[in-house]
């Protein structure tokens, strides 16, 4: 059975606050279970924060204007941008909460100068964004760590992708590829999960997943179908909460559902072979048919094959095996609609 590695990503879902960072890490560490068949299921794994450098983030005219509407922090976008960051202090606490509840902790670092949270912590994985996959520099300070690195092609085609890799992989090749359309919310016309059969065909050597911005959880299930390792999907406490990206996350219901149809979704995959499995069984015996008298046979009559049909249950002869029961003697009386068994005959 397949693990699929899920990442709750908080994003800037913390509204500014390590309070609500920790309340989504414990969300994320929180396992299920299935109640029909009475499974436990395991948690996520990993969960994930983002920090940006706000002097390598827009332009000043960008940072500068007005940004008034319902989900502002800040008069200026810049405003609102600094009001959601948090310090690389704040960053190593949750890190150290995420830790406690035995998840992994993944970064996404947005601008080489955000590579100074490493003199307090090292996260498990660092995480590049769809829109830095064509910042070659900050791709090569992120490798030259020497840490696992997820890239996601959210707004990359391949040789965006090929470009990216060929800089990593001069240091090192832990690396995983996460199929992504940058759309919030990714229309379903856009999503195009076929890109996850295209990268495991075409990029064997790494691990294949998906991160996912639509609406709902049946895109990660349909993902996992498809060979998708790693599962990456928004995470938030309350999705009526201010900011832009709560409502397109997942709250605490959704998250449990998720999680329990992925992990299901691992157990139901299998082997790649078709057999009898041993739960069909008593089914097979009840509703399986075998060779049944059609009409009433005397004992010591020649059974003919227009003597016989086929009825449930399935603990007698098959089709197939009618010559074995055809030109037989029958042994004693068989009454009409009965299955004739092996001691019915001679």
């Amino acid at each position: 059975m397949n693990h699929t590695y899920i990442i709750g990503e908080i994003g800037q879902n913390h509204n500014g606050s390590v309070d609500i960072a920790k309340l989504i890490v414990d969300l994320v560490s929180r396992p299920v279970r299935e109640e029909t068949f009475g499974i436990d299921l395991p948690a996520m794994d990993a969960v994930k924060m983002t920090k940006r450098d706000l002097n390598e983030e827009l332009t000043v005219s960008q940072m500068n204007r007005i940004y008034d509407n319902p989900n502002s922090f800040g008069r200026t976008y810049g405003e609102h941008r600094a009001a959601l960051e948090l310090s690389d202090e704040e960053h190593f606490e949750v890190y150290k909460h995420a830790k406690s509840r035995g998840l992994d902790f993944v970064e996404t670092l947005c601008a080489v100068g955000c590579l100074s949270m490493l003199k307090l912590f090292t996260p498990d994985k660092l995480k590049v964004a769809s829109r830095d996959l064509t910042n070659l520099p900050l791709l090569t300070a992120l490798a030259e760590t020497k840490l696992p690195i997820i890239l996601s092609t959210g707004m990359s085609g391949k040789k965006e992708l090929d470009d990216a890799l060929e800089i990593i992989t001069k240091y090192h090749d832990d690396i995983s590829i996460l199929h992504c359309v940058s759309q919030y919310p990714t229309h379903p016309d856009n999503l195009n999960l076929k890109t996850i059969t295209y990268l495991k065909n075409n990029y064997p050597q790494y691990k294949i997943g998906f991160s996912d911005h639509t609406i709902g959880i049946s895109a990660p299930v349909v993902a996992v179908g498809m060979g998708a390792e790693i599962i990456e999907k928004h995470i938030t406490i309350d999705r009526r909460m201010k900011g832009t990206d709560q409502a397109g996350s997942l709250g605490p219901d959704g998250v449990n559902r998720m999680l329990r149809d992925i992990r299901v979704a691992e157990r139901w995959m299998g082997r790649e072979e078709l057999y009898i499995d041993e739960s069909v069984s008593a089914s097979k015996q009840k509703l399986e048919r075998s060779i049944a008298s059609r009409r009433p046979i005397a004992a010591g009559e020649i059974i003919t094959e227009n003597d016989i049909h086929m009825l449930s249950p399935g603990d007698g002869f098959k089709w197939a095996d009618r010559h074995l029961v055809i030109g037989k003697t029958a042994k004693k009386d068989i009454p009409a609609n009965e299955i004739i068994y092996n001691d019915f005959i001679n």
